[in-house]
């Protein structure tokens, strides 16, 4: 095998563990699911985690992290957050918007963060994604009560302040780290 053959092939396994860890981190955030009177959205880790695999493993693994979460969740098995409808009756109900967005949310805060890797774009990059949530999850709660403002109260109100810390965080958490040198 040439060397640069077996650093695909290992570029590859580290690829597939990172889409991997990335659904199993989000089936954990989504465990921390605490109620929010007035919404049938709870808050969760998951907008963290969602951002955070599409930074770490750019935008096409963090989006397959993505899909390989929603599939878990739709055959049925437990890593959706445990208020709610099981199965893919959750993607169907007030915060199936948000879970349908998560992997247009991970390839955009992968796209934003490999093209801007400073500071400033990671932080954009996030935030970027969060939206790319809220848009999502709007966009359904809209749907479900037939009104916007209602929607947009129930979805996005209560998080945003709490979102804006999670786009700090993964900002924080993403930064790129310098290369060791082979000793």
């Amino acid at each position: 095998m040439t060397s640069l053959t077996s650093v695909i092939a290992r570029d590859r396994q580290l690829s597939v563990v990172g889409v991997i860890g990335f659904a199993a981190t989000m089936a954990l955030a989504a465990q921390i699911a605490i109620p929010i009177p007035g919404t049938p959205v709870p808050f969760t880790l998951q907008p963290l985690a969602v951002v955070l695999a599409g930074m770490m493993l750019g935008p096409a693994a963090g989006a397959a992290s993505m899909v390989l979460y929603l599939l878990a969740g739709a055959v049925g098995l437990p890593v959706f957050s445990p208020i709610g409808a099981p199965g893919i009756l959750r993607l169907l109900g007030p915060t199936g918007g948000y879970l349908l967005a998560a992997p247009a949310a991970a390839a955009i805060a992968g796209l934003v963060a490999r093209r801007a890797p400073a500071f400033g774009g990671r932080l954009l990059a996030a935030f970027l994604g969060i939206a790319t949530l809220y848009l999502g999850g709007v966009a359904q709660l809209e749907l479900l009560t037939g009104s916007l403002e209602r929607a947009a109260a129930m979805g996005s109100a209560p998080f945003i302040f709490a979102d804006l810390g999670k786009v700090v965080v993964a900002a924080i958490v993403s930064q790129p780290r310098a290369p060791r040198a082979l000793t």
